[in-house]
């Protein structure tokens, strides 16, 4: 049974899906985007990322994945190509503003849906309140 005929079933019509932003080779490394998010979920190429960057996040926290992981901790660059999102801090900008802020300032459209993150607003929502207590 697929995820959305999972929900349409325990709970009725289903929930708007929302899909992560990513950034994907086109991208100019022009740096428009990281100012911008509200998550501080975007970084430069190569840079190391945490969790608690731009966020009220402390002590242990699960990824997305399952993981565990200190909110201090360093992670490893996801993209040593160009600028990158970290989907585990990324919420489409919901309750900030009315589009992902990285979709309307890039310049050259690189900022795109990705498939491999779907959640609800709802979803989003609720990250954002675990991001921003």
């Amino acid at each position: 049974m697929s995820p959305a005929l999972g929900v349409m079933l325990k709970s009725g019509p289903p929930k708007p899906i929302a899909v992560a932003i990513k950034i994907t080779g086109d991208c100019i490394d022009c740096n428009a985007c990281p100012p911008e998010c509200p998550n501080t979920a975007i970084y430069e190429t190569g840079v190391e990322w945490s969790l608690s960057d731009g966020t009220s996040l402390k002590g242990s926290v699960a990824l997305m994945d399952g993981t565990v992981v200190e909110a201090t901790a360093l992670q490893s660059p996801l993209s040593t190509t160009v600028c990158y999102i970290v989907p585990d801090k990324c919420t489409e900008c919901q309750g900030f503003h009315e589009e992902p802020q990285c979709v309307s300032v890039c310049p050259v459209d690189a900022c795109v849906p990705d498939e491999m993150y779907r959640e609800t607003v709802e979803q989003l929502m609720s990250k954002k309140e675990k991001l921003h207590i």
